[in-house]
């Protein structure tokens, strides 16, 4: 095909980041270019990074200031890292359809219904080679396996040429439930050439082939059958063959299935009303649990990542409702642990510990299988595909500079294009064109603000330098009434072991600084905070060895 235009690609979040996906595609003259958006995912805050911050996502002001341009938003699957920021982002990208499969359709449905965007916006689309037109796209949802079903490779065909949008995948030839790997199908998807392959980089540093979910059934029905006392297991909720796998694997060893958290039972009912889950063992009530013996009983606990309300933390503090943890049970992470909750997971995995409680996890692959392609894996992709250029998304910065150098090491032109590169995807390969400004946004309770609003900053100094209110009264003669007033928060203030010394010391620095002062400096509220400012700060140096934060509260009596 020929064309005057070459797409453009451009990641707004998920390149550079493992997380927070979302992308765009665009067509047509700069000045107006038409667009499709690739997912709308989002990411999670770390406890010493974000400090009250509940969801992060992508800044989309790009997008917002033409959303009357894009003409469609196609769901790959429904990982929260590519469906979570629907009831946020939606309505800033504008009125166009929302595509998915039925699986990812329903969970797309359950997010909107959070918000005020209408559930009608989501459409259901069938597998490839059903497309759907969206402007100058066709569109179409090539069934690829990951660890949650449906999760599909996109074909974007654009007048240029043919795009292939991976999404997050693996080479399963038997990943138990969803569709297996189709490398024959990729093949016949490539035969006539493909301008560009938008790629998953997450594994490219694992230098063996990627295993089968199938793979740990045997070793997870072992488990169940030679433990003696209650399992316990957790993955991610999304994780529908393993949920399937650990169920009935207990059901095999005559123990009855308990699921706890709100995140699992969604999974499993969605997973269910689409059919996917047709052979799921029934549930049993936790509150039914009381009366069965510790050897029958399996319980599925949300919580795999350390989220302090999940189920898993509920029971390794002390009990899940009547559900309690004892000497010798077994509790089993069968997941990965994700960059940057290492030491939520610990804490709980210490305090099982404390319990007498056997934590099994997933050192040496025995209970978990990644659902990304390593390195092999991506290699073959690229010799399936055998692209004119390829473009790594889904990884750190170093996962995409090294997936490029991989790709062009085989003849296959690559670049690293980072959140925010604009990039052409030419004949010749891709080519970048320029940067746009993109950021985050953070979801803190019910409001939404920018990164560079300064508020998680603010309250990182405070954290880390406590802070300090100094409240002042003058009168009409600009005179201090009555002694400065101080209060501190998050700062040792019994110097010399006297209660409340810094306070008292604070307050007679700053009362003194004020009655020496000229009328004409302490008429002048500017004048009267940087002298403040200056004495806490100094003070504190002195007797803490750090400068805190300060505010200063002027009232006048006029």
């Amino acid at each position: 095909m020929t064309s005057t235009f070459d797409p453009v690609f451009v990641a707004l979040g998920g390149a550079g980041e493992i997380g927070m996906n979302l992308y765009a595609y665009g067509y047509g003259p700069e000045r107006d270019r038409r667009w499709i958006v690739v997912d709308v995912g989002v990411t999670f805050p770390e406890e010493g990074k974000h400090p009250g911050v509940d969801l992060i996502f992508a800044d989309v002001a790009f997008l917002e200031k033409q959303a009357d341009r894009i003409d469609g938003i196609f769901i790959t699957h429904a990982h929260e890292d590519h469906v979570g920021a629907l009831p946020r982002l939606a309505e800033r990208l504008g009125t166009a359809p929302i595509y998915a499969r039925a699986f990812t359709s329903e969970i797309a449905r359950l997010k909107l219904s959070e918000s005020d965007t209408s559930e009608g916006r989501v459409k259901t689309v069938g597998a490839w080679p059903e497309t759907v037109q969206a402007g100058s796209f066709s569109v179409g949802f090539f069934p690829i396996s990951h660890s949650i079903p449906e999760s599909s490779m996109l074909v974007i065909d654009t007048p240029a040429g043919r795009i292939l949008h991976t999404g997050d995948w693996k080479a399963d030839p038997t990943p138990l439930v969803g569709e297996p790997f189709d490398p024959e199908g990729i093949k016949t998807l490539s035969k006539d050439g493909v301008l560009a392959l938008v790629c998953d980089s997450t594994n490219i540093f694992s230098g063996n082939p990627g295993r089968s979910e199938a793979d740990i059934v045997t070793p997870i029905e072992e488990l169940m059958r030679n433990e003696p006392g209650m399992i316990v297991a957790t993955t991610f909720a999304s994780n529908i063959a393993r949920l399937r796998t650990l169920a009935q694997a207990a059901t095999k060893a005559e123990r009855s299935v308990v699921v706890i958290g709100r995140a699992m039972h969604r999974m499993i009912s969605t997973a269910r009303k689409v059919g996917l889950l047709t052979d799921f063992p029934d549930i049993l009530d936790a509150r039914d649990a009381e009366g069965i013996p510790a050897e029958h009983l399996f319980v599925l606990a949300s919580g795999s990542q350390g989220e302090g309300r999940a189920a898993s933390a509920q029971l390794a503090r002390g009990g899940y409702g009547r559900l309690s943890l004892k000497d010798g049970d077994v509790f089993l992470f069968s997941s990965k642990t994700i960059p940057g909750n290492e030491v939520a997971v610990a804490d709980i995995q210490n305090l099982l510990a404390q319990q007498g409680v056997r934590v099994v996890d997933d050192a040496g692959g025995l209970y978990h299988v990644s659902g990304h392609a390593n390195r092999p894996d991506l290699l073959a992709m690229h010799k399936l595909v055998n692209p004119r250029g390829l473009v790594p998304m889904h990884g750190e910065y170093r996962h995409l500079a090294e997936h490029a150098r991989a790709a062009e090491q085989h003849g296959i032109a690559s670049v690293v294009a980072p959140n925010g590169t604009l990039v052409a995807l030419t004949a010749d390969g891709p080519q970048l064109v320029e940067h746009i400004d993109t950021g985050r946004l953070y979801l803190d309770g019910t409001q939404v603000y920018g990164a560079m609003d300064g508020i998680v900053r603010e309250r990182l100094r405070m954290s880390w330098r406590g802070h300090v209110v100094v409240n002042l009264v003058f009168d009409e003669r600009d005179a201090l009434m009555g002694d400065a007033w101080v209060e501190t928060r998050g700062l040792f203030t019994d110097l010399d072991g006297e209660e409340g010394a810094l306070q008292a010391k604070l307050e007679q620095v700053v009362t003194d600084a004020l009655g020496s002062a000229k009328r004409g400096q302490r008429s002048d509220d500017a004048q009267v905070e940087k002298l403040v400012l200056g004495r806490i700060n100094t003070t504190c140096q002195q007797l803490l060895g750090k400068k805190p934060e300060i505010t200063v509260m002027i009232n006048r009596i006029d």
